[in-house]
């Protein structure tokens, strides 16, 4: 096990240095102006010179890519994730602003996602032709085609302003000062970008589990339960759970990635304050620090899923222990 907590702390640092170098390149070679982003083409046409020279200075327009890289990697090192300048706040106080609305949104909506589309696969293959199999292929079908902001610019359309359930963004109540948000109001506020990002994660995890769910229905052993008496229901809930439980599991922690993705543009259509929109507005500004904090959390997020992802393959499966494969590895 110390092995291979090793290797995966080395393949988390390496995972860490990519993110960023690829983070500085893109900025750089982005065709973005920081300073007319920031302060207008107007604005930064009747500046003078020296007064253009000192903002250039101040967003390190004019200092080469390698060697902002080096300085701001060596602040890091000492735990400074600098100063965002859009913000005028250092990074590490703009990423815990925004992470809990966004940690929050994901969480609820990666949850919802991964239960419904389970059910909804397992629903899917036991009536296998039938007309609610052919609903739930139709609709995951339509949703997996579907882009997520159109599908959220469709929610929005329909529950805020037609018919005025939820309102129309923001994640707590417009002139309400922070002390007097209920949780009662967060959650409102939260519930349809959470609705959206959940509708759309769930058509890859009911396909994939009804086709797993059709194959192990038919094997052999689900056979044999059956002719012992049992429906297909209850053979596959007795017998068959387990063997649907993997390929779950996979799809689940590998849909972070995608629902953090999919947070972004959620969060910039329901104009929700999280990382999704602190990373749109730090693209846009040419804030390369901001973007390169919120670039390294996303990808501990991910790491994190999937290294979860490992470790509960070994609690349902101990034949999928990492000990186990590396002592296999070593055996052979």
């Amino acid at each position: 096990m110390a092995r291979y907590v090793v290797s995966q702390l080395g393949r988390f640092l390496l995972l860490m240095v990519a993110v960023a170098v690829v983070t500085f390149a893109l900025v750089s070679l982005s065709p973005v102006d920081p300073l007319q982003a920031n302060v207008g083409q107007a604005a930064l046409m009747s500046m003078s010179e020296e007064k253009r020279a000192a903002l250039a200075a101040y967003w390190g327009a004019d200092t080469p890519m390698l060697e902002r890289f080096l300085a701001w990697a060596g602040d890091l090192l000492h735990g400074d994730l600098g100063m965002s300048l859009r913000y005028n706040a250092p990074v590490a106080e703009v990423i815990a602003s925004r992470a809990a609305n966004s940690l929050a949104l994901m969480g609820v909506a990666w949850v919802a996602s991964g239960v419904l589309g389970f059910v909804l696969g397992v629903a899917a293959a036991l009536r296998e032709g039938r007309l609610l199999d052919r609903f739930v292929r139709g609709y995951c079908f339509v949703l997996a085609a579907s882009p997520t902001f159109w599908v959220g610019l469709l929610l929005l359309m329909v529950f805020s302003v037609w018919l005025g359930w939820f309102p129309l963004g923001f994640s707590v109540p417009v002139g309400v000062a922070a002390a007097d948000v209920t949780f009662a109001d967060a959650l409102h506020h939260m519930a349809l970008p959470a609705i959206t990002l959940s509708v759309v994660g769930v058509a890859n995890v009911a396909l994939h589990t009804r086709a797993k769910a059709i194959d192990v229905l038919n094997s052999d052993y689900v056979r044999f339960a059956r002719a012992r008496g049992l429906t297909r229901r209850e053979a596959l809930i007795r017998h068959g759970l387990r063997n649907l439980a993997l390929p779950a599991i996979t799809l689940q922690f590998s849909q972070i990635a995608e629902i953090f993705g999919g947070s972004v543009l959620v969060e910039e259509v329901f104009s929700y304050p999280g990382l999704g929109q602190a990373a749109v507005t730090a693209g846009l500004g040419g804030d390369v620090a901001l973007l390169a904090g919120v670039a390294l959390v996303s990808a501990a997020l991910v790491f994190t899923g999937n290294l979860a992802a490992n470790l509960i393959y070994g609690l349902v499966d101990p034949r999928m222990r990492p000990v186990r494969r590396q002592k296999e590895v070593a055996d052979d």
